[in-house]
């Protein structure tokens, strides 16, 4: 009842920025890395919900100009102008880019708002004094024409690379001490490495360096790290990678990630790290 009534005394004196049913246009750009469903919001800016492969989904509100109103938006789901009589679901209160004016929700917003768009309710953004007036600024998505674009969206997100470079570009693989056998876990993480960098025309190289803790003889953990570095060299290359990319190194003991004073710190420097660099 309460946001009934909020609602109320925020709309009777509103600017609302809402494509109207003809002009409600839902654009898809879509790839192995990204999907990015977007609609125009006339005289305004623009709507963008982009799901990253390996991430969730989050959706942005960009305006063309900065737009003064207040700190905050309230996003809420409304019925659209045709469907008359639904009630209002309260969604979150968003923090608004001072600088910009812009808004960013985060994933389980994002999801909420596609899922109030498949039932037909606009999630729309309001904020009070606009332009230092006694007025709300109101932005709705218009649900209109959405069912098949988010049809679309959807068999995008099922054709997403399981991770993106990001989360692939820097990769440390550990070892148990004394040995250079991978560990299934490795494996796993080389496997998706493999698999991004088949689909990435743009990672030219790829630097493979060994690491030992400092127990034992300088000379065997330098060999050691030779020999961490072999495996995970000929398990890409096993994995269609191409070898002309791959550049090993071995370095021992030499460049530890944390002091080799405790068990701890040791397991973390018997390791190869994985380097994935573009053009």
């Amino acid at each position: 009842m309460l946001l009934l009534v909020w609602l109320g005394a925020e709309t009777a004196l509103a600017v609302t920025y809402r494509a109207a049913i003809d002009d409600s246009r839902w654009e898809l750009e879509s790839s192995r890395f990204s999907c990015r469903l977007s609609q125009a919001v006339p005289a305004y800016g623009r709507a963008l919900f982009e799901r990253e492969a390996g991430e969730d989904v989050r959706f942005s509100l960009r305006a063309v100009e900065q737009v003064h109103a207040s700190a905050q938006a309230l996003l809420v789901a409304e019925a659209p102008p045709w469907r008359p009589g639904a009630a209002p679901q309260m969604i979150a209160t968003l923090k608004v880019d001072a600088a910009s004016g812009d808004i960013d929700v985060a994933s389980n917003y994002a999801r909420q708002m596609l899922a109030f768009l498949y039932r037909g309710l606009v999630p729309t953004f309001t904020r009070t004094d606009w332009q230092g007036t006694a007025e709300a600024l109101r932005v709705g998505v218009s649900a209109a024409n959405f069912g098949s674009a988010y049809q679309d969206y959807s068999g995008c997100v099922a054709g997403l690379l399981p991770v993106n470079y990001r989360q692939v570009a820097r990769t440390a693989v550990l070892f148990p001490p004394a040995t250079h056998v991978l560990s299934d876990s490795a494996r796993a993480r080389l496997d998706l490495i493999a698999l991004y960098v088949k689909h990435d025309d743009s990672v030219q190289s790829v630097y493979v360096d060994g690491h030992s803790d400092n127990l034992g003889r300088r000379l065997l953990n330098r060999d050691l790290s030779k020999k961490r570095a072999e495996a995970v060299t000929e398990y890409l290359k096993s994995k269609g990678m191409d070898e002309s990319m791959i550049t090993m190194r071995f370095h021992g003991e030499r460049y530890p990630v944390v002091p080799n004073n405790s068990a701890a710190n040791r397991d973390r420097n018997r390791r190869v790290t994985i380097r994935l660099e573009r053009e």
